[in-house]
């Protein structure tokens, strides 16, 4: 079968050409390092809209027109702006779409995003769901952007989501189960192992272009493991946990990690997270990594127990393998992680 015929997830140097021929296309040039080994980076445009509520165009009308009623005001991100936590957003996205009628899109959070409990989703014209581009879109693309812990300083040109291509249907499977890890993990100067992350309520702005700058503890408080190794989940707190198995992706194939099931409790478990072809694969240096769990339990509090599974892991083919692959190729900052949070954050620890 001829490669470029064959259904699945289109790979980097498809996604290269798709941009040779326009079928993502900018007034701004779209820079090589935007292109991921099987995802493109999506960049902010310079205007955001603070709505009342998160909406969906629906099949009959564009953004912009829901935009006419919703909008409260507008903040330029020319120069840099805060998005408060607690409040929705809609950011124009610099990329837009010309897709064939055998192409279809998704979109998720990039890793840093969910990381940061910043609940980004992207919106199309005539949409009625959240982050599915239908085959042969035609038209602009828009990031609702809603902060639920931390307020964050974003500019035109931060990249907050990324798109994937798919070529023909794809039927997904049940997938791969995952448990959490509450045995713990040894981290910086700390005595006793930790087992994740519990966001502060009140901490300060994070900006999203500066990386290793801010300090964890003004940020976060770690969670030391219990002897009972459990975890009470404190109602609409935020953790940053990690998975007990280790997830390796092969060079042919990527993965996502499915949000929520409410099937293994009231929480809520990662933000549709996106594996690139080769995390956590021996080709590109590791033997696996951990996968890192956003949770937030919702309206009462749940108790977790090592081991528990939280949710499934649905691996895709892609049309062939990746020119570069996750981790040997491209700067990767969360190859061969174990408990890690987003890469804004200094990496060791300095507490007693």
């Amino acid at each position: 079968m001829n490669q470029r015929s064959k259904s699945g997830i289109l790979p980097l140097q498809e996604l290269t050409a798709a941009i040779k021929s326009q079928l993502i296309f900018s007034d701004q040039p779209i820079t090589d390092n935007q292109i991921q080994p099987a995802s493109v980076d999506l960049r902010l445009d310079k205007i955001a809209y603070r709505v009342r509520a998160s909406f969906l165009p629906g099949a009959q009308a564009t953004v912009k027109d829901k935009l006419k009623n919703i909008t409260m005001h507008k903040i330029d991100l020319t120069n840099g702006a805060v998005l408060e936590k607690g409040c929705v957003y809609i950011v124009p996205i610099q990329e837009n779409l010309n897709l064939p009628p055998d192409i279809s899109g998704m979109a998720n959070p990039k890793s840093s995003t969910g990381r940061l409990d910043i609940f980004t989703r992207v919106i199309t014209d005539k949409a009625l769901e959240f982050d599915r581009i239908a085959p042969g879109y035609t038209g602009p693309l828009y990031a609702e952007i809603s902060p639920l812990t931390f307020s964050v300083l974003v500019h035109q040109g931060s990249r907050l989501s990324q798109i994937r291509l798919r070529r023909g249907d794809f039927s997904a499977a049940d997938g791969v189960s995952f448990t959490v890890d509450l045995i713990g993990f040894n981290v910086g100067h700390q005595q006793n192992k930790i087992v994740g992350y519990k966001a502060k309520q009140h901490a300060g702005v994070i900006d999203i272009e500066k990386i290793g700058h801010y300090e964890l503890i003004d940020y976060w408080d770690p969670i030391s493991a219990r002897d009972d190794r459990t975890l009470v989940l404190d109602p609409d707190a935020f953790y940053i946990l990690a998975s007990k198995e280790a997830v390796s992706v092969p060079p042919d194939q990527a993965a996502e990690m499915r949000a929520y099931d409410t099937l293994v409790g009231e929480f809520r478990v990662h933000y549709a997270g996106f594996f690139d072809p080769g995390f956590g694969h021996e080709a590109a240096g590791g033997g696996g990594s951990r996968a890192v769990l956003e949770v937030r339990s919702h309206d009462v509090p749940f108790v977790l127990e090592d081991g528990q599974m939280v949710g499934r892991l649905v691996f895709e083919p892609l049309t062939q393998t990746p020119d570069i692959l996750y981790g040997s190729d491209v700067s990767s900052n969360y190859q061969n992680q174990g408990l890690k949070l987003s890469k804004h954050f200094m990496s060791e620890i300095y507490y007693e």
